[in-house]
């Protein structure tokens, strides 16, 4: 076995894991699953982006592989016959998993386990059958959800100058991305700041009043009243944060809260070295958001953190973690989690709605905005797949244009049906038309025919194409 102390540190915690998970360090044992999923977004995507690539890459050894989110080979694209049959003798190839948990530290496996773009070269690899290959991969991340898709990796002889394989890898995995973003719309979400630290302020009351918000709220401060490390779970703008910060305030009255978000992996030491030292401090608390983006090794270097912090008596603990999931929340701080509460999404929330809009709305303009009873069962009748966040982006927008908020001021998306196929660009613009024409003041449905410059048949047809509730219809209720 190699001396460990001249890998860098994320090699080095890598190679620490494949010795915990129990891989042999001279042969590959990959499982192998016999099928694999041809049928996603990303799979589409990437396979086109790789094909494009190896076609400027003829007669190179070199193999351009895409796989899922747990390492899993989806495709492989090679000329090289040398190299395919290397390739095969050690089940790098579709079907079989290469994740660290099976195949020790190699460079998809590490790509996907820190979630940052990743070089490893010979002897860097755990297993020595695996010292002749140089793998440079890079993770791809969905562009709407933000969620861990797979990875783009590139694999040839460890003798081979790897100089650009990592930037051949980085421009296929942002192409990629790229292709999926724009077959899905062209929509981006908003990016979280990566590794910012930054004090919650006290909010005002809270607006939710659904019970199901108020049981999970109580069933976070009980926990912490029993001074238990409680984990806020739910989907992504939910209003995780908000919740956990709520119920510690209401726990502990005057405490001062900080939110951390996941920081990239080469930023681990000074992202912990940051904030860890307001751990012990008696009047703090500490949210970490987002735990299922933490790097392995950083979710790693965090738990010592928290692991010193953790308080034996009867107070409430010194932080609290969200997530998407407990299932999500890395290995090493899962155990650390004695209580999950779980935060519904919105659309099973709708008495949560119109208290929410009317809190944004006044918070944006600094008084009370109305809102129409059209806009108000608009709102609470959409599905809103984007939850809290969403709703709160849709709000201000709205406000900041309107004292009566009005259903002309609420974006098309609100009155389309939320199944059906997807729309391409051109349907997408032809559907936000025509509910923009409905919405104004007076429409009737022959006149906004004559001003689309259709038939009333045509327009029926395409509002029960797209799924359209009408604005128009919303007033007459």
């Amino acid at each position: 076995m190699s001396d460990m102390r001249r890998f860098a540190p994320r090699v080095q915690a890598s190679w620490r894991r494949s010795e915990g998970y129990g891989v042999s360090p001279e042969r590959i044992e990959p499982a192998f699953t016999g099928s694999v999923d041809t049928g996603s977004l990303f799979y589409e995507c990437g396979l086109e982006v790789l094909t494009g690539l190896q076609a400027t890459l003829a007669n190179e050894p070199l193999s351009l592989m895409i796989t899922d989110p747990d390492g899993l080979v989806l495709s492989r694209l090679c000329e090289d016959g040398s190299i395919v049959r290397s390739l095969d003798r050690v089940h790098l190839a579709p079907g079989f998993s290469y994740g660290e948990r099976t195949a020790g530290t190699n460079g998809l496996g590490l790509a996907l386990a820190d979630r940052t773009a990743t070089l490893v070269q010979g002897h860097d690899h755990f297993c020595t059958a695996l010292y002749g290959y140089t793998c440079a991969a890079v993770p791809v991340l969905d562009p709407i959800s933000g969620d861990l898709a797979g990875s783009v990796n590139l694999t040839t002889w460890s003798d081979r100058s790897s100089g650009l394989l990592l930037a051949l890898a980085q421009a296929a995995a942002a192409n990629t991305s790229a292709l999926m973003m724009l077959r899905a719309g062209g929509h981006r979400p908003q990016p979280a700041g990566r590794g910012e630290v930054f004090r919650v302020q006290p909010g005002s009351a809270d607006p939710c009043v659904s019970g199901v918000w108020q049981a999970a709220l109580q069933e976070a401060r009980t926990a912490l009243q029993a001074g238990r490390v409680v984990a806020v779970v739910g989907e992504s703008g939910v209003g995780k944060r908000t919740l956990a910060t709520q119920a510690r305030q209401e726990t502990v009255r005057r405490e001062r809260i900080l939110a951390a978000r996941p920081p990239s992996p080469d930023d681990t030491e000074a992202w912990l070295a940051l904030w860890t030292p307001e751990l012990n401090a008696a009047d703090t608390c500490v949210i970490v958001s987002d735990v299922e983006a933490l790097a392995t090794w950083t979710a790693e270097e965090l738990a010592v953190c928290l692991n010193r912090a953790l308080r034996p008596d009867q107070r409430p603990q010194a932080f609290m973690l969200t997530a998407t999931d407990y299932a999500t929340i890395p290995e090493a701080l899962a155990v650390l989690v004695d209580t999950v509460v779980e935060v519904p999404p919105l659309r099973s929330r709708a008495d949560d709605v119109l208290p929410v809009a009317q809190h944004v709305a006044r918070a944006e303009r600094h008084r009370d905005v109305g809102f129409t009873s059209a806009a108000a069962r608009a709102l609470t009748g959409y599905h809103w797949p984007g939850n809290t966040r969403e709703l709160v982006k849709v709000v201000r927008e709205a406000a900041a244009r309107a004292d009566l908020i009005d259903v002309r001021h609420l974006p098309p998306e609100l009155f389309a049906s939320s199944s059906g196929r997807k729309l391409s660009r051109l349907e997408t613009l032809e559907r936000d038309e025509i509910i923009r024409c409905l919405a104004e003041p007076g429409m009737t449905l022959v006149r906004a025919a004559a001003q689309l410059g259709m038939g009333r048949a045509t327009l029926y047809r395409k509002i029960a194409q797209y799924g359209i509730r009408s604005p128009r219809a919303e007033r007459a209720k």
